[in-house]
């Protein structure tokens, strides 16, 4: 896969764009004036594997949000502004890694200008978040509404905006929450500009939902090589979020770190309960920081061949399982042990 090759950009302990790996990103959704509460999360997330943390900032008083994020972990904290942008440059001088404004609602050049200069006297990178739902009216009605044609004249105004007051530290993101207009304004965005490209599917829904148009969106533009990080945005708890993220990457092909289970959706011929032995071994491999491929497969017959690409894994028997390692079979295994026998033989690995 070739990669769009973007700016690179500093967020940070994070670098982003140039060869760098896909950042996963999510975002606080503890109240900003709960301070201790958004602590707790972001150190939940951070063990997650969270690389980037965005945390809202909707007043003066959670300004102090993020002095407290930067004590108490180690990811780059981004702060979230709407509307008022003396808060972006408060939290700049509070310590946030990157700050982030919405062109629809942070106010004219003036304003800007007040925003670019404090993050570029501290070398803070600004993204410039675009939402279908908060389109400037001029847009809107220039194309008829949120159009992927819109959303990119609108992240691209702005960014020439930060560029006349020089600063180029600039991260772009162009998010709706229809997949398609979604994909459509990053491929526009990425042929036109080198900025880094934050991917995410907004306001995608609860986990099961959210989870699928995030990965259809998100997945089709890795694919495409566009995308330097992403959120996966969900109605649900952000850890969901962090291991979304990483599972979209991997199903990309660009994360390989850790253990892989593949396993077969199971038809007629299966004689052992492949879903729960499964679950339990993944469940049993989640910390594994082996990258192997691990198969699960219900038949005795076709499982080492179609699992070939696997480094090891088990086919189903009646009450048995072929242990098999790089499809060759190695021995049988009881029904019983197939669990404990196929975590034996990965820790010898």
């Amino acid at each position: 896969m070739n990669r769009r090759k973007a700016k690179e950009l500093r967020i940070g302990n994070i670098f982003i764009g140039g060869d760098h790996p896909v950042a996963v990103q999510s975002m606080l959704n503890t109240p900003a004036a709960d301070i201790a509460g958004c602590v707790r999360q972001a150190r939940a997330l951070e063990a997650a594997g969270c690389q980037i943390l965005r945390a809202a900032v909707p007043d003066k008083e959670s300004v102090k949000l993020i002095a407290a994020l930067k004590e108490h972990t180690a990811m780059p904290i981004v702060a979230d502004i709407h509307f008022d942008y003396r808060l972006a440059i408060e939290c700049a001088a509070a310590g946030a890694d990157k700050i982030r404004v919405n062109p629809g609602n942070i106010g004219g050049a003036g304003r800007v200008r007040q925003v670019a200069n404090a993050c570029g006297n501290r070398g803070i990178p600004i993204r410039v978040g675009v939402n279908a739902g908060s389109l400037e009216k001029e847009l809107l009605a220039k194309y008829g509404g949120p159009t992927a044609a819109a959303l990119v004249e609108s992240a691209l105004n702005q960014a020439a905006l930060l560029e006349r007051f020089d600063f180029s530290d600039i991260v772009l993101s162009l998010k709706a929450s229809s997949v398609r207009l979604t994909v459509e304004a990053y491929e526009l965005a990425a042929a036109a500009c080198d900025y880094p490209l934050h991917l995410g599917v907004t306001e995608a829904g609860t986990s099961r939902r959210g989870i699928v148009k995030s990965s259809v969106g998100i997945g089709a533009l890795l694919l495409r090589g566009i995308g330097d990080t992403l959120r996966v945005s969900l109605t649900d708890e952000p850890v969901r979020e962090i291991e979304a993220g990483y599972d979209i990457l991997r199903a990309a092909g660009l994360y390989t770190y850790g253990s892989e289970v593949i396993a077969c959706p199971t038809c007629g011929r299966t004689k052992i309960d492949v879903i729960a032995l499964a679950n339990e071994v993944e469940r049993h491999l989640a910390g594994c920081e082996k990258a192997l491929k691990v198969a699960v497969m219900g038949c005795a017959v076709n499982g080492p061949g179609e699992a070939r690409e696997a480094d090891i894994g088990i086919a189903g028997g009646d009450g048995n399982a072929l242990l098999f390692k790089k499809g060759e079979i190695v021995r049988k295994i009881p029904e019983a042990g197939i669990v404990e026998a196929l975590l034996e033989e990965i820790e010898s690995l």
